[in-house]
């Protein structure tokens, strides 16, 4: 199977696989406050982590390209609605068009559709410099992501088996691009301890991208002969993850959350337990294909309508006030924070 055909593969089995019957988002809820003493025309979205200026704290994460004219149209079409909204966007895995320089359109586009918005080029940790470089360029990119997907590899017949070195690679890339680094996960998490390495490796911000969105064990056991069902519940839930990496990183360094987002509520919580920005790629993935350009432009201005909404409620004019509100943790998620030796209190009585 050759490279592009693998990428709408991916695309395919994600669109199929989008359900899920339990969120660890449910594990958190907010304290109601009855005299929040705010308008709701006080609140605002934007946002600046670093040395990048947000509209608003939700990005177009990750999703696709350097599969042919299909993931042309998806990035085009992504790209057009980043800018209509004013949201940043991550590219796919640019690997495909820096092995096969026929794909550099299916990235290229973006910058085409959206040509003063912040764009996020992506690569494998297995990148050269060199390769980071050429990543950037292909779309004038404002930051770079390297993704992290040991899980999905394993899986994938035709994955790395091979993942010596990647820490001194990503320092090296670190050291040779003029723009932020993110480290992200691709569905599994990350604890504390890899939070604190690739912050002493010197990453500008760190998307968990935990358990709970797409799974690409899933989506790799889909195309074996025999599924590797030990990896299917495999990863560390999102909510989880933000809180480990935002202990971990107290301050020095940006977290960003990603996995599993449904909804304005979602989005409110990851952020309120640590989470800079929110990225989403699933579900605006079904809404598009499904619904067309115009129903995933208005979703996003819903979903900045309602999570203003819910700051309101709880006396939160911005993302920094949003981190000062109190909240509870139970369930599973409190269990396992508890057995980690992370204080669930410091948000219950913050």
């Amino acid at each position: 199977m050759s490279r592009s055909e693998r990428k709408w593969d991916h695309i395919r089995f994600a669109l199929a696989n989008q359900e899920k019957p339990f969120s660890a988002f449910d594990d958190i809820k907010f304290i109601h406050q009855s005299l929040p003493n705010i308008s709701m025309l006080d609140v605002r979205l934007d946002h600046s982590i670093g040395e990048l200026s947000l509209s608003s704290p939700i990005f177009i994460n990750a999703m696709t390209g350097g599969g042919g004219d299909k993931t042309y149209r998806i990035n085009k079409e992504l790209a057009q609605v980043a800018g209509a909204t004013g949201l940043a966007m991550a590219v796919g895995s640019q690997m495909a068009a820096i092995k096969d320089k026929s794909q550099k359109y299916t990235f290229e586009v973006v910058r085409k559709e959206n040509p003063s918005g912040i764009l996020i080029a992506n690569l494998g940790s297995e990148a050269t410099p060199d390769q980071a470089k050429e990543a950037v360029n292909m779309i004038e990119a404002n930051a770079l992501q390297i993704h992290l997907n040991v899980i999905q590899e394993l899986t994938m017949p035709e994955g790395d088996r091979d993942f010596t070195g990647a820490l001194n690679r990503i320092e090296a890339i670190v050291r040779s691009v003029d723009v932020p680094v993110i480290v992200k996960e691709v569905g599994f998490g990350m604890s504390r301890e890899t939070v604190k390495t690739l912050i002493a490796a010197g990453v500008s911000m760190i998307d968990i991208g935990g358990f709970g969105g797409t799974n690409f064990a899933e989506i790799e056991n889909n195309r074996r002969d025999r599924a590797l069902s030990f990896f299917a519940d495999w990863g560390i839930p999102t909510p989880i993850s933000i809180i480990e990496a935002d202990s971990a990183a107290n301050g020095r360094t940006a977290i960003l959350g990603s996995g599993g987002f449904k909804g304005a509520m979602d989005i409110v919580k990851g952020i309120a337990i640590g989470a800079e920005a929110v990225g989403m790629a699933g579900y605006f993935l079904q809404t598009l294909i499904e619904r067309g350009i115009d129903a995933l432009k208005e979703e996003i201005e819903t979903l900045q309508h309602e999570m203003s909404i819910i700051m309101t409620a709880l006396g939160a004019a911005n993302v920094a006030d949003l981190k000062k509100t109190p909240l509870m943790i139970k369930g599973e998620t409190y269990h396992w924070l508890h057995q980690r030796g992370i204080d669930t209190t410091l948000y219950s009585r913050r």
